[in-house]
Formats: structure tokens, C-alpha cells, sequence
């Protein structure tokens, strides 16, 4: 019934798997019939304190009979909050633009960036470069700033100018002219096959761009929020970057992003702006989150998960040397690397026939994204059955 419901009224833009889930419960999903699912992919990394987490739906819940949502006009208790915290967490003096996305908060970086490189120079700078590989949302902007072909499609052509494509750091930097304003980086490519950029280079990148006074924006959509070690995988890099965006994992599954930047001064007043951004509900929400997520660092419980699936993940490799080249990733960002597409695509519909979900990523990547709370025994049991799968497919 609902399948047939969704196919009259839902556009068809997904390629979907028509089951019903009703109830999850960490890193396990329940059908309507009852069978359950190990969850590797937490929402394509959203549900960062697991599903069914009763201290966010508890705090959501309290949000929610009181006040869900004022507008930006009016000053919004949980959303100050939340800002001081991601300083906090972060180390640094920065102010934060509240949006409802990544592809948002893109979008709000690059924004900043074009007035930067208007106010800054004598002559504008516009341009943003990126890495092949890369990818910063969905909208007609941060498609075109996402450099891979496929995503350029001629139908939604025209695309706003300003932006290439480069196939590695050098070549970015060697792409630099007067017209450059800002390189926008994922220092893990995510949709581009789970990818960790080298750190010595990232670095060299951060230093060149600071002394030519060219923006440094940082993509930390999927490796914000402890995903990939630390509370940002900027930490990990050690760099300072100009913008950082933030989204996915912040505030655990309500619809949330963010653009944090030490310059303060570059936007003002109606410069930029969002209805629903940064609202009571989605700010409460990542508070809450975070207070999680930063005790569940501090126990050494998070550090442990992520090493415990590493670990799983490279018997993967071993088990299977026939299928996998190389385990890749950082954190719970991980990425088993095959060694060809139709393997991939056998792999994930196997997985999810024997009840574990898995993701697809560029460049023949078998993509995990877990809740970060994931406990040892569903990665055994998840890992257990990502066997059953490829054992079936001999």
C-alpha cells in the first residue's frame, strides 16, 4: 500500500529499497514485520547518537511543548547556546550562521567568500576552486562547486560561473590567480570514495592561502562531529581554515547545518538569512547531541568503537583480497575500496538481504557510516552478516 502510495505522490527521485522501517534502537532498524537490520549508514551519516536515543527525544520532546519555532527575528535561547558550544569544542573565537542543510551551509560559505572577495581586494575575486572527487550539495551552486562530471547535467545547465576542478593540491595551488577568492576542501572526499586527503599537503595548502589572503573553506558536513576522530577533522589536520560547514551528525537527526567562521565582520545584517534556521527544535537538538557525544569521547568508549571497526573492516580485506583493494577512511568514516562497480552494487543488495545496510561511494567505495554509539556487538553481527552477503554471491 505504501509502496504504491509514495510511487502516485512522492517525485521519484531515489532509487529507493521499498521497506517499511517503524523503530530503531542505536545501530539496529526494525521493519513492520519485525526483522531487524544492523545500520552502517545512520541516515548517510545523520544519526550520530543512534536511533531511538531516549536523552535527544526526551530533549526534542521538551522543545517541542514549549517552542518549536519564533524565527530568526527574536533571539533564540538554544541557538546561542549551541554557537558558544561548537566554539567550545572547537578551540577558537568564531561566530556560527545557523542554517537547514550542507548543501545550505555551502551555500552560506560561498556567499561569505564572494563578499570577502569583493570588500577585500582592489579589483573582485570570485573564483572557488575545488578537487575532482569532491562534493558540496545538491542545489544549482554547490553542484557546480562539487567536481564530478556526473552531477553536471546539461538539463539544470546554465550554472553560475566561477568555480573548476583540480586533481590535486597542487594543481590547486597552481590554479591561483587574481581572481581567486577561496579552495573549498573535504579533507575526507566523502561521495568521492572516502578519500582522506595527505595532511603535510593540506597544511602546505592552509599556509600558501593564508599568506595570499585566500579564503580556506573547509567542507566538514560528513567529518564534523567527532565522524572522523576528533570533534572536527580540522583538529586532526591541524589547520586553522577560513569557514568550516557543519551538518549531518550535529543535532542527530533533525535537519540542521552551519557556517562557522572567525570572521565575524564579513556578513551583516540582511546580508544573508534563513526561515526555519537554527530554530528552537533543531538547536536544542544539537546541544543534546553534543553533550552526548563529547561525554561519550571523554570515556574513551567512542575512541574504542573506532578502532574495533577498523579492525573489522581490515578482516574484511583479508578475507576477501579477490573483491577489496584497500580499507580506507578515518574515525567511523570508513570505506572498503572494490575492485570493480558491479561487485559494489551486488555487495549492498546482498547486505541488505541479509539485514545490513550499507552505503555507495565514488570511485567502487563500500561506504559505512555508523551511529557513533555503535555498540561491539552489533558491528560483530553487522560484519557477520556483510560475510553471509558476500559469501552468497559465490
Amino acid at each position: 500500500m505504501y509502496e504504491e502510495m509514495d510511487k502516485t505522490y512522492v517525485l521519484q527521485t531515489y532509487p529507493r529499497n521499498y521497506v517499511n522501517f517503524k523503530r530503531g534502537q542505536n545501530a539496529t532498524l526494525y521493519d513492520e514485520s519485525g526483522k531487524d537490520y544492523i545500520d552502517f549508514t545512520s541516515g548517510i551519516g545523520v544519526v550520530s547518537v543512534g536511533h531511538g536515543n531516549k536523552r535527544l527525544a526526551d530533549a526534542i520532546s521538551d522543545q517541542a511543548y514549549n517552542l518549536i519555532h519564533t524565527s530568526n527575528l527574536f533571539l533564540i535561547e538554544p541557538q546561542a547556546k549551541l554557537a558558544k558550544r561548537i566554539s567550545e569544542l572547537y578551540g577558537k573565537d568564531i561566530g556560527v550562521f545557523f542554517a537547514n542543510s550542507g548543501a545550505e551551509a555551502n551555500e552560506g560559505a560561498i556567499k561569505l567568500a564572494r563578499k570577502y572577495g569583493a570588500n577585500k581586494f582592489k579589483n573582485k575575486r570570485y573564483k572557488v576552486l575545488t578537487l575532482e572527487h569532491s562534493f558540496h550539495g545538491r542545489t544549482i551552486t554547490t553542484v557546480k562547486a562539487t567536481g564530478q562530471a556526473n552531477f553536471h547535467k546539461k538539463d539544470f545547465a546554465p550554472y553560475p560561473e566561477g568555480f573548476s576542478y583540480h586533481d590535486q593540491i597542487n594543481a590547486l595551488l597552481d590554479a591561483i590567480d587574481d581572481e581567486t577568492v577561496a579552495v573549498m576542501i573535504e579533507l575526507i572526499q566523502g561521495e568521492g570514495g572516502v578519500q582522506p586527503l595527505n595532511k603535510e599537503s593540506v597544511q602546505k595548502l592552509a599556509k600558501v592561502l593564508k599568506e595570499k589572503e585566500i579564503l580556506l573553506i573547509v567542507d566538514e558536513v560528513q567529518t564534523g562531529i567527532y565522524r572522523s576522530g576528533e570533534f572536527l577533522a580540522t583538529q586532526l589536520y591541524e589547520i586553522e581554515p577560513d569557514v568550516i560547514t557543519l551538518a549531518k551528525g550535529l543535532a542527530g537527526g533533525v535537519p540542521i547545518g552551519a557556517v562557522v567562521t572567525p570572521h565575524k565582520d564579513v556578513f551583516q545584517v540582511g546580508d544573508h538569512g534563513s526561515t526555519f534556521g537554527g530554530n528552537f527544535l533543531s538547536t536544542r537538538a544539537g546541544l543534546e547531541t553534543l553533550d552526548i557525544l563529547e561525554a561519550y569521547k571523554q570515556s574513551g568508549a567512542l575512541d574504542e568503537a573506532y578502532v574495533y571497526f577498523q579492525k573489522a573492516l581490515e578482516d574484511i580485506v583479508q578475507s576477501y583480497p579477490n573483491l577489496f583493494v584497500e580499507n580506507l577512511g578515518l574515525g567511523l568514516m570508513r570505506g572498503l575500496r572494490c575492485k570493480g562497480d558491479d561487485t559494489l552494487a551486488k555487495i549492498i543488495k546482498a547486505g541488505f538481504n541479509e539485514g545490513v545496510l550499507v552505503l555507495r561511494s565514488g570511485r567502487n567505495t563500500l561506504r559505512f557510516l555508523p551511529p557513533l554509539t555503535i555498540s561491539k556487538d552489533e558491528i560483530d553481527e553487522g560484519m557477520r552478516r556483510l560475510k553471509n552477503a558476500i559469501n552468497s554471491l559465490s
